[in-house]
């Protein structure tokens, strides 16, 4: 397997170097809204340790990611008066992988509402900060 590239996309979201939609964050995960959401309020949920997908990380760590999933998903189907949850993690280019860092996909669902496909549409930046209040607010009742 590849070696972690601490250099991908999501290690310099967790730097700073570059700016997210965040939603939540404890010591352990990030979580922010996907620039390219598959359905309104798609937030992908990131470990702060270093870990190219399930292969590579920690149980413990890949718990706390799980746990922020959770949480996510609760605050989603609140903010979005979603109908379900999609929850998804892609690990290694033949599982569909596309950024190597460890990441869990939380989409609220509509019932008859297709999701979009991966990466075809970069969603309004006005549009994704009302999303991202709407879960904040969400996770704060929850």
């Amino acid at each position: 397997m590849t070696a972690y590239d601490p250099n991908n996309i999501f290690a310099k979201i967790l730097r700073g170097e570059f700016s997210c939609h965040k939603v939540y964050e404890d010591d352990h995960v990030l979580a922010f809204l996907d620039i390219m959401p598959r359905a309104p309020g798609h937030t992908l949920v990131i470990p702060k340790a270093p870990a190219r997908n399930i292969l590579d990380i920690s149980a413990e760590d890949f718990a706390h990611v799980a746990r922020g999933a959770h949480k996510i998903a609760h605050a989603a189907m609140q903010a979005f008066k979603a109908d379900g949850i999609v929850v998804q993690q892609f690990s290694e280019p033949a599982a569909g992988q596309v950024v190597y860092h460890l990441h869990m996909h939380v989409m609220p669902r509509h019932d008859g509402v297709p999701l979009l496909p991966p990466a075809s549409r970069r969603e309004e930046t006005d549009v994704l900060e009302r999303h991202a209040e709407k879960l904040i607010a969400a996770l704060q009742t929850a």
